[in-house]
């Protein structure tokens, strides 16, 4: 398996800061943390007893201030924003709404960089559900910053540890996804592209690229997200599930190689990169497939 090792001291560190760089901070409140930037409400990392696993929500956008991911509808209410979860692993549902299914449970995330040009929050969670034993344990490290008053950044290192014999079904959903606002959804006028420079939900399904970004038209200006997966993290590079309503995710799994499930043994560790960029302009105008460049440049990891 693939490795990445990100220390937290480094990561604390600000590193080539810049005249358009904008300072983070990070507070708890009750059960979310806020992180702001220059002051301004950018996201909450959400961790509520009572949801089916954490969450970021708003996540708002550079330009409007207003979230570019959506809250959940009456089609979809399962669907929270910006989050990380898997449909039928060992049997259970850490995706859809029913607890009783499965909970992607939040040990207690703690800050470990409050304020600067990042900030660094580390979280634990086990999935488990009612009368089985926890299958997965998972360690999730976010890196937040602004490189510039356009873009908001927020780098994950997730490592996922299977504490049982693990069996994922094939399944359309899975790990690290994003639904956009309903109005920057394809449905609404948005656009879809890739790293291969195909676009449209019909180019983008089911292929394999390094990143793909969603955005739309607003009336403050355009916004949207791009996710991007690092060729170090296993499953790379996956395939992406992208949805006209909004939803997307690099998901190797509803495309395993037998046709069918992907199993693990007790003890597989099994490591993820991710950068999510949340930006104004176009895909060109936001500079995705230059921040994609950097983000994987040699110097941003240690083996």
């Amino acid at each position: 398996m693939k490795k990445l090792f990100i220390p937290l001291l480094l990561a604390c560190i600000a590193v080539g800061t810049s005249s358009a760089q904008q300072s983070v901070t990070a507070e708890r409140i009750g059960n979310h943390i806020d992180v702001m930037v220059a002051d301004k409400l950018f996201t909450s990392y959400r961790f509520l007893d009572d949801e089916k696993y954490p969450f970021f929500f708003p996540v708002n956008g550079p330009l409007s201030g207003a979230s570019v991911t959506g809250m959940r509808n009456a089609l979809y209410p399962h669907q929270a924003s910006l989050f990380i979860a898997c449909d039928r692993l060992n049997g259970a549902n850490y995706w859809q709404e029913g607890l009783q299914w499965g909970r992607i449970v939040s040990l207690g995330p703690r800050i470990v960089c409050a304020k600067g040009s990042q900030v660094v929050i580390e979280d634990e969670c086990v999935w488990k559900r009612p009368g089985a034993e926890a299958s997965v344990r998972d360690k999730r490290t976010f890196t937040i910053s602004s490189p510039d008053t356009n873009t908001y950044q927020i780098d994950l290192d997730l490592q996922l540890e299977m504490l049982c014999d693990v069996t994922i079904e094939k399944t359309i959903h899975s790990l690290v996804c994003a639904r956009m606002a309903e109005d920057l959804s394809v449905r609404c006028g948005g656009v879809v592209g890739n790293s291969v420079g195909k676009s449209g939900i019909d180019e983008c399904f089911g292929e394999k690229a390094d990143w793909v970004d969603y955005y739309g038209f607003r009336k403050t200006g355009t916004e949207g997200i791009a996710i991007m997966q690092h060729p170090l993290s296993d499953w790379y590079p996956a395939p992406w599930f992208i949805r006209d309503y909004g939803l997307f995710s690099p998901s190797i799994i509803n495309w395993p190689a037998n046709g069918k499930a992907t199993s693990y043994p007790k003890g597989t560790v099994l490591h993820f990169r991710y950068r999510i960029l949340v930006h104004g302009g176009t895909t060109d105008e936001a500079g995705v497939g230059k921040a994609y460049k950097q983000f994987t440049a040699p110097t941003t990891i240690k083996q």
